[in-house]
């Protein structure tokens, strides 16, 4: 996401800087990568075809799609089929790959019967796509336990991303129930998002350890047995993941 400009929109103040913090992230472990055609737009998942391509075989490069850019970088929902389909293949094509590995439909419009509806159709789509072998596997993001039941009517869920951290742990019970079911659960703002986790707490507990507070903070995520992944590729710092050993 931060791989771009500014307000996660144009491009980014030094471009070969971010070309070289995705290339130091793949050749420091890192195997997950999450994207999407809308940071930026375009502009993140060109800069990962231009450092990493053609890619190492256990890179699983995740991808989402249900929001586009407004031209003020507004970021507006963007689930109708034609929406849908045109952001799979933007996706394709910027990324420079027959088929991706992961979509994950980004619900945007919270938790209402609406939404409800608008999930299910856009997974029928993408299910569709599916079939046509442009898409491996599907997943959610922003999505309640009922949503996710209700997608799982209509797909195979492959993975859920939600926020989840230290701070903010709705999602307790959530990633146990996904860990029974061996969905994988993917938190993003792992580190609190665009303002990094504030804690007294937190900063003790790093500083008996000698260590940052965001190694401690992902240290405490991946304790969590059915938590698969924590990723971060940014300019500030880059962390190896689970995915491919605990699917």
């Amino acid at each position: 996401m931060r791989l771009s400009g500014p307000g996660i929109f144009g491009p980014p103040k030094d471009r070969d800087a971010a070309l070289a913090v995705l290339r130091e992230a793949v050749a420091s472990g890192v195997n997950h990568i999450d994207t999407s055609d809308y940071y930026g737009p375009h502009i993140t998942n060109q800069l990962i075809h231009d450092a990493l391509h053609p890619y190492p075989r256990d890179l699983v490069i995740v991808t989402k799609i249900g929001a586009r850019r407004g031209e003020d970088a507004s970021i507006m929902p963007a689930f109708s089929p034609e929406e849908l389909t045109q952001a799979v293949h933007d996706n394709l094509r910027n990324l420079g790959l027959d088929v991706l590995d992961v979509v994950n439909f980004r619900n945007m419009l919270g938790t209402s019967d609406a939404a409800l509806e608008t999930l299910k159709a856009s997974l029928t789509v993408l299910a569709e796509l599916q079939r046509q072998g442009l898409v491996r596997h599907i997943g959610l993001s922003g999505v309640t336990p009922a949503q996710i039941a209700e997608g799982r009517n209509i797909c195979r869920i492959e993975c859920v991303q939600n926020q989840y951290n230290l701070a903010h742990r709705d999602d307790d019970a959530l990633i146990d129930d996904l860990g029974c079911d061996r969905i994988a659960y993917v938190p993003f703002f792992p580190l609190g998002g665009f303002t990094s986790l504030q804690s007294s707490t937190l900063s003790g507990v790093a500083q008996r350890l000698g260590a940052t507070p965001s190694q401690v903070a992902l240290n405490w995520l991946l304790q969590r047995p059915t938590v698969s992944t924590v990723v971060i590729v940014s300019a500030d710092c880059c962390t190896s993941t689970r995915w491919r050993r605990e699917r």
